[in-house]
């Protein structure tokens, strides 16, 4: 191989770039020393800006295709260098590839809860997190603000930039929107638009960049908030506090009176249960007012409590105990207590109970035997 060729060998005749990464934004093609001569071919291909720079000073750039390096292309580079009749030895130049296809599938989320007033719950914190495709538009204003001398400018590189301003973006609207909390997840995509062009307001001009797609995918409460949030909704579902009360006592008495194993307590649930339900419909009656002319209600009778084996049940009604002693399980003996006793006494001692516990009456005497006529 002569002098000649070895020369030519050592000079640039095919610049391009074939990216295999889906998240580089800029990337410097290596000249390693090697100078370009005159007629090399540049290959953009689709999705790609190649941009010239000299000493520091961008000059041409070239869209998709193929060309065939010569001064009637490179005008700018062609006033830098002083080629006034054209060129025909190698030159010296740096070239940036610019991905200008869509970087898609990054995150953004907000690393702290976010305050915002709720026309229903007052001051309360959020978080959001979604995701954003991102885009050079202006390679030039790139190549100046962001990639400098880098040899190759990754979308992580300016991605905690990008994420710090969705997040302001995404307090402002939210702060700005007066949408309550309960609502938010209906107003996704109207909040995505107003965050992405308050985003691109900010990074197009300034860094050459677009963002094509903004999506909220989440906004989430604090857990003990959303705890709350499903307890009032189950008091909205369940409507009435007291008719469902009453409902449940209800459909729990025959339950109650039919376990065989609840001994004098478990007799009695269904007594004492039906007591409070009376007590809860008593007052709903008298505040109705009653008929003119009518008589008032008769008192409740009294409520009694059964201390059996260190452990109280009850209240009882006197035909609860009446049936309980009938059965064998109310004794002369069991302790009892009502409202106005000073303490607690035997069932055979009060005298409201004494009843239950006397003999029974000896059997009917026989019909008298017929008359003669």
């Amino acid at each position: 191989m002569g002098l000649f060729d070895t020369i030519r060998n050592e000079l640039v005749d095919i610049i391009e770039w074939i990216d295999d990464s889906r998240h580089t934004l800029a990337w410097r093609f290596p000249r390693h020393q090697n100078e370009i001569k005159h007629g090399a071919q540049l290959i953009v291909r689709p999705g790609q800006v190649a941009v010239f720079v000299n000493q520091g000073k961008i000059a041409d750039a070239f869209e998709p295709g193929q060309y065939t390096l010569e001064t009637d292309n490179l005008p700018i580079l062609s006033t830098l260098q002083g080629w006034k009749y054209g060129f025909d030895s190698p030159f010296r130049c740096e070239v940036y590839f610019v991905a200008t296809r869509q970087v898609t599938d990054l995150k953004w989320g907000t690393p702290n809860p976010v305050i915002m007033r709720d026309p229903d719950f007052g001051p309360v914190r959020i978080r959001a997190f979604g995701n954003y495709t991102l885009r050079a538009v202006d390679p030039k204003a790139l190549l100046t603000e962001l990639v400098a001398t880098d040899s190759s400018f990754e979308a992580d590189e300016v991605s905690e930039l990008l994420r710090a301003i969705v997040v302001q973006s995404f307090s402002d609207a939210v702060a700005s929107s007066k949408i309550a909390v309960m609502d938010l997840a209906t107003s996704y995509m109207e909040l995505s638009e107003q965050v992405r062009q308050t985003v691109v307001e900010r990074v197009d001009d300034e860094y050459g960049l677009d963002i094509p797609q903004l999506q909220i995918v989440n906004v989430s409460l604090p857990p003990e908030v959303e705890e709350a949030l499903d307890t009032r909704s189950s008091m909205n579902v369940i409507g009435n506090m007291q008719e469902y009360q009453a409902y449940q006592m209800g459909t729990s008495m025959p339950i109650a009176a039919a376990n065989p194993a609840g001994g004098l307590a478990g007799a009695g649930v269904g007594l004492g249960m039906g007591m409070a339900m009376a007590n809860q419909m008593v007052p709903g009656m008298m505040q109705q007012g009653a008929p003119a002319g009518a008589a008032p209600p008769p008192p409740l009778a009294p409520a009694w409590h059964v201390a059996e084996n260190g452990q109280t049940s009850g209240p009882f009604d006197l035909q609860g105990l009446s049936q309980a002693a009938s059965a064998g399980r109310l004794l002369p003996t069991t302790m009892v207590w009502s409202a106005g006793m000073a303490a607690w006494a035997e069932a055979q001692q009060v005298p409201a109970l004494a009843g239950l516990f006397a003999p029974p009456p000896p059997p009917a005497p026989p019909p008298p035997p017929p008359q003669d006529s």
